[in-house]
């Protein structure tokens, strides 16, 4: 079993590894695990991951199996959710069609195939609107809600997008469209003119906050709770014949948006993630079904499966692909259809992964020089605006410091930023807005969009950097990696992984474990794919081996040390995942760092 160290020294003394951080042991309080495993008769392990992360006596059980009894607030919290309800419920009742504008995302993507999923059960005509990111941009536009109106569609569902989106919403009002706005966005008062605006950024009733930091596709299942519940009372279900749609059925879709929008995993997340993950592996939604398997998805699905395996394939169409086939996907009952546009979007994130190299290699060399700035804002003409997120993204786990990246052209840029825990990005950009340095913007405390003029980049950077908070500004040149103790291989088990498993999902809020081998040997060591470092370690007693790998690291300090380690020890970090290659019941380290062995003691 892991040891769990106490120290607050830098862990194994490694003051500077081998990307630049300080290990540093998480604290845990060793009563409390103890504690927890009397109460609740949990291995000791399981114990450590909890106490390590917070959890109390209390919490315990429902930590572990978190439900959705335990967690659903009444979705009425929620300011103007009567509005939109009463709304809707007069759609359904006079069979009125409804037209749902969604975002490129997946957060975007997942909350606008719930609500199509949604309203066809109800018997409702209903069609997807997802804006081109390079011709249209974010959000809606009157352009677009205009020609839905001349189409027909007299009520328009936006969902992770319409907060900002003042002037688009008054020209739809104007012309008699009803615009119900389901987002999740920065906002501030007063909003956009339309029949509802359900954002948990907006005030909110008593116990409101347990909704705050939902993903648009989590507030998208609120509204299908409230609307079913509203149509149950009137007796509606009865009267039409039609059974009540089944609503924990689309909990894999919201797993997914959750996850891949990067907000917290606790409290009710938590639960919609747990429960969705459970869908998910049932493959109920047929769209999910093909692209697991074109993704090669063998294994039980896990969060890490939902942010990095399946939500960049969803993404890649709104990237640089279609904006609309992820939606189309996740929607779908057709497996024809399915494993059509399953197909195409592996195709788009593969050329995806190609440009995303490009731009982020350029990126890279503009942070190079931009020396100790607490805030990193780099911009290059021609940069593919699909991908700078991803690349924004990129810099963050490289620096361990908030980024935007901006993509120019004719003297305009788009630009997409990542932030740090601490940092509320969103709000920063909201006031970048209100003091005239962005054409437009918003976003949420981890991510957030806007453009800006070229000629107003230097100020835009100078705003961002003052923004940022001492603490963080100080603490940037001590990067740090939290550990939750030290691994030998041989102990790194099948049921070791299902121990760990007990205490996820894990995410933002909750982190997964990381462990260290100790003083291991790289027993072979090679490149796979675009930059990876494919590895086997050993104890240095020469006892058990671990597979394991290292993503996108070849080509710097990492990567070096463990392709020419040469019999040398060291000390590596990581964090484990299932290996069931092939029929098997083991373990793999998916390597986040190393120091020598010989930088602290053993």
């Amino acid at each position: 079993m892991p040891s769990t160290p106490t120290s607050t020294e830098a862990f194994l003394g490694v003051e500077h590894s081998l990307t630049g951080r300080r290990w540093r042991a998480r604290a845990v309080d060793e009563r409390l695990a103890m504690a927890l495993g009397q109460r609740h008769g949990l291995p000791e392990l399981v114990c450590r991951v909890l106490a390590g992360r917070g959890v109390d006596l209390e919490r315990a059980a429902t930590w572990l199996d978190p439900r959705l009894r335990d967690h659903l607030p009444d979705p009425a919290l929620l300011v103007d959710m009567d509005k939109a309800v009463a709304r809707l419920v007069v759609a359904v009742e006079a069979g009125e069609g409804v037209a749902v504008f969604g975002d490129y995302d997946v957060d975007g993507a997942t909350a606008t195939a719930l609500l199509l999923r949604y309203f066809g059960a109800l018997g409702l005509k209903a069609r997807a609107y997802i804006p081109d990111r390079l011709a249209e941009g974010y959000g809606p536009n009157s352009a677009a809600l205009l020609r839905l109106g001349a189409e027909g569609w007299r009520l328009v569902v936006t969902v992770d997008c319409g907060t900002m989106a003042h002037g688009p919403l008054a020209d739809a009002a104007q012309a008699g469209i009803d615009v119900i706005v389901i987002d999740h966005h920065q906002c501030d008062e007063p909003v956009p003119d339309a029949i509802a605006v359900v954002n948990p950024r907006r005030a909110v009733r008593e116990h409101g906050p347990l909704l705050g930091d939902l993903a648009a596709v989590g507030v998208a299942f609120m509204l299908t709770v409230a609307v079913n519940r509203a149509l149950r009372e009137r007796g509606w279900f009865g009267q039409s014949g039609r059974p009540e749609p089944d609503l924990l059925g689309d909990l894999d879709l919201v797993a997914l948006g959750t996850v891949c929008d990067s907000v917290p995993l606790t409290g009710l997340n938590r639960a919609l993630v747990g429960q969705g993950l459970k869908r998910l592996a049932g493959r109920g939604n047929t769209g999910l079904a093909a692209l697991a398997d074109i993704a090669l998805l063998k294994d039980r699905p896990t969060a890490y499966h939902l942010g990095f395996v399946l939500g960049p394939r969803i993404n890649a169409g709104g990237r640089v692909g279609e904006a609309g086939l992820g939606a189309r996907l996740l929607a779908t009952g057709d497996p024809g259809e399915a494993l059509t546009l399953a197909r195409q979007l592996d195709e788009f994130n593969r050329e995806r992964q190609r440009i995303e190299a490009d731009v982020l290699q350029a990126a890279l060399d503009r942070a190079d020089r931009a020396g100790d700035a607490p805030f990193l804002l780099v911009a290059g003409e021609g940069w593919h605006p699909g991908v700078i997120g991803i690349v924004a993204s990129r810099l963050v786990e490289r620096t361990g410091r908030p980024a935007c990246v901006v993509a120019l052209g004719e003297g305009l840029g788009k630009g997409s930023g990542r932030s740090v825990p601490g940092f509320d990005l969103g709000r920063a950009v909201l006031g970048a807005l209100a003091a005239g340095l962005l054409e437009k913007g918003g976003g949420h405390a981890m991510a957030a969009g806007f453009e800006v003029r070229a000629d107003r980049l230097p100020a835009l950077a100078a705003y961002l950097a003052a923004a940022v908070p001492e603490a963080l500004s100080g603490a940037r040149a001590r990067r740090q990696l939290e550990l939750d103790g030290t691994l030998r291989p041989a102990a790194a088990t099948g049921d070791l992984i299902r121990m760990i498993e007990q205490a996820g999902p894990y995410g933002m809020g909750n982190p997964e474990p990381c462990f260290v081998v100790t003083t291991a040997r790289v027993v072979r060591a090679d490149t796979v794919g675009q930059g990876h470092v494919r590895c086997v370690l050993a104890d240095s007693g020469g006892g058990g081996r671990l597979k394991a790998i290292a993503f996108r690291v070849a080509d710097g300090p990492l990567g070096a040390a463990l392709l020419q380690a040469r019999g040398q020890p060291l000390h590596v970090a990581g964090r484990l995942r299932a290996d069931t290659w092939e029929g098997r019941d083991g373990a793999q380290l998916m390597i986040e760092d190393a120091a020598p062995a010989g930088s602290g003691p053993a």
